[in-house]
């Protein structure tokens, strides 16, 4: 029997995790909540908008129907920006039974309340659903053209992350397990809002030293928050942790790096954001991750300076100068 899978979120990663699954031979119905763009993709038979040029598999059915879509498949993959996470959820329940599994490529937390994104599924859900987190260094563009990468997928279900690495994985797209899915979802969630940081730092002309820096120690404030919330230390130094740190923070693909740059280049954030196009999800990254440090009384001074600069209007290079000036301390 022909697996399938149904994937909600018709942007650039979940089409090409739509594609990627069409490609390893896995019946897969793509859904997007506008009905123009779909009907685009169903025609050209490519997402012309964030991944021009590159064909959909065979496999790869498109609806803006979302009753077919939750019923096409008892697999449900989500990947939609983590503020739409928990409507999508929502609208999605009525169609569901007591078969439905659902993952998501989501990476952030609930800004309502800073909740990690299996606790909004244990909300809406009831606490027996499975559930799956995918995180990982993986651009979207490089997945859909089929260059070789690896994810983390991170389950309570051995099962059930199982049955996601069949549908996924091949020689192209390598899965690892896990069943550490709250440090899985911390990695995914905080390296956003550094890679903002990153990219102010480049935009501000400090160089590569810089940029190591505050990738290394970035990596430190990821673990206090994602150990405080019951983490587990290595997760955070396998892909979903350090991997997804290094992609999001060194290459230009990455949206959250594009508007550091912007930034340091002293440009409006507004502005940045129309130019980049697409949802910057390091954004609001920064300021649940900073009310959450708050919370738990942890210290994430690039995470503090970030917040600061984005909702603030904290002088980017008064915030660098705000962490080069602090106390020195042991490095552990």
């Amino acid at each position: 029997m022909i697996p399938s899978i149904s994937v909600l979120g018709a942007g650039s990663w979940g089409t090409a995790l739509a594609m990627q699954a069409a490609r390893n031979g896995c019946r897969t119905l793509l859904w997007g909540h506008n009905p123009e763009h779909m009907a685009s993709l169903a025609k050209n038979q490519e997402n012309t908008r964030y991944l021009p040029g590159l064909a959909f598999p065979e496999l790869l059915s498109i609806s803006d129907n979302l009753e077919e879509a939750v019923k096409f498949s008892s697999i449900i993959l989500i990947s939609v920006p983590s503020h739409a996470f928990r409507d999508t959820l929502e609208k999605i329940k009525p169609y569901t039974d007591n078969k439905t599994q659902i993952a998501w490529a989501t990476k952030g937390f609930n800004p309502d309340d800073g909740a990690l994104l299996d606790q909004v599924v244990r909300q809406v859900f009831s606490t027996t659903i499975h559930t799956a987190a995918l995180s990982g260094p993986t651009f979207a563009k490089e997945v859909a053209t089929g260059l070789p990468t690896a994810l983390t997928i991170a389950s309570t279900s051995s099962q059930f992350s199982e049955k996601i690495t069949s549908i996924l994985h091949n020689q192209c797209f390598r899965t690892y397990t896990s069943s550490d899915i709250t440090g899985v979802q911390v990695g995914g969630a905080v390296k956003n809002a550094l890679a903002i940081a990153a990219g102010i730092a480049d935009g501000l002309g400090f160089g590569a030293n810089t940029r190591a820096a505050l990738i290394t120690r970035g990596l430190h404030e990821i673990m206090r928050l994602g150990i405080q919330l019951g983490g587990q230390p290595d997760t955070f130094m396998g892909l979903a942790g350090l991997g997804d740190l290094i992609l999001t923070c060194t290459d230009n693909q990455s949206r959250n790096r594009r508007l550091g740059l912007a930034l340091g280049e002293g440009k409006n954030k507004e502005a940045a954001v129309k130019e980049i196009g697409q949802e910057v999800e390091g954004i609001s990254a920064a300021k649940e991750t900073y009310l959450l440090s708050q919370k738990h009384n942890i210290e994430m001074p690039i995470i503090e300076q970030t917040y600061k600069v984005l909702y603030q209007d904290l002088e980017p290079r008064i915030a660098v100068q705000n962490l080069l000036m602090r106390e020195q301390k042991a490095e552990s």
